[in-house]
């Protein structure tokens, strides 16, 4: 039987539909004979007890500027659908966590994927520091005195914001970069968490590493290449993707998260690594299956729903 289902996620008529990874998802639904209904973020709402979202049932096709129709604009009670794919584009704000609490009055009998109180729980750049043995040398703070002391320690880093996406606002400090403090009081005047100050990890100029697991399993990796004088290596910037074959180390790194994932019904992850490091936890919207799979017709959305339709 198809199930109902329900694709909270931003406007579907802008995605770029030769790498957006929810379109794959949607598309593998449609194969299975699920139905999707599509509404925005900021179309939840919650009233006694009832969670609904006005939006429309949709269809998917592989058709550049064409790959959407939908219908016309209802209200559903989320508690009829079988499954949520929680996939709004970051950052992760108070709007995307009382997305979470909202979703939450729902699940598991709406499973909710992820696990909205997993995903509260487990920011890309927090979650990760439950893995501190796994990750570079790293420190989280708002003082000016802590970061100077850890640039003398280490010369080379990377500032970032805490709850930062997509690279932005991703800065790349070298050894006599008269920059720091500059940018300290622009990220604590911008910003009221901390900051993430990280060892520049040379490596990285031969690629940043995105793993897929699916339900805590290995299911697919891609190489991003920074773009020549570029410190991030995301795709949208610039990077340039390439197959990749994981290490003993990546395996290593894979087999400590993977329980864990799967414990806390985190079923779509991506990780990052760079040379022997993890750097992030990706569970809120990951990306990167279209183009893992023309490496190697991985299918990782069907995967995914092989993992969904299990617990269901």
């Amino acid at each position: 039987m198809g199930l109902a289902v329900g694709l909270q996620m931003d406007p579907i008529e802008t995605i770029d539909i030769n790498g957006d990874s929810t379109f794959a998802l949607g598309l593998e639904a449609e194969r299975r004979g699920h139905s999707l209904f599509h509404y925005l973020p900021g179309d939840l709402s919650w009233q006694q007890g009832h969670v609904t979202a006005i939006g429309r049932p949709i269809s998917l096709r592989r058709e550049k500027g064409n790959h959407v129709s939908a219908g016309s604009p209802e209200k559903r009670d989320l508690a009829d659908l079988n499954t949520i794919l929680m996939r709004q584009d970051p950052p992760f704000d108070l709007g995307y966590i009382s997305a979470t609490h909202i979703l939450e009055h729902i699940h598991p009998k709406t499973l909710v994927v992820n696990d909205p109180a997993s995903v509260r729980d487990a920011p890309e750049k927090l979650f990760v520091t439950h893995f501190a043995d796994l990750m570079p040398p790293t420190l989280i703070t708002r003082r000016k005195d802590e970061v100077a002391a850890f640039r003398a320690e280490h010369k080379d880093i990377i500032v970032k914001p805490l709850y930062g996406n997509g690279g932005a606002g991703v800065f790349r400090l070298q050894p006599g970069d008269e920059n720091l403090g500059a940018l300290i009081e622009l990220f604590t005047g911008i910003y009221r968490e901390p900051i993430m100050v990280q060892r520049y990890i040379p490596q990285v100029r031969q690629g940043d590493k995105r793993i897929i697991l699916v339900d805590g399993e290995v299911a697919g990796a891609l190489n991003r290449v920074p773009a020549l004088g570029e410190a991030r290596s995301n795709l949208h910037v610039g990077g340039r993707a390439e197959i990749a074959v994981l290490s003993r180390r990546d395996q290593e790194i894979c087999d400590r998260l993977g329980p864990e994932l799967k414990k806390r019904g985190l079923i779509f992850v991506g990780i990052d690594v760079i040379g022997d490091w993890l750097t992030e936890i990706n569970v809120t919207s990951p990306t990167g299956i279209q183009e893992i799979d023309r490496f190697d017709d991985a299918n990782i959305a069907g995967l995914v729903w092989d993992a969904i339709e299990s617990r269901l």
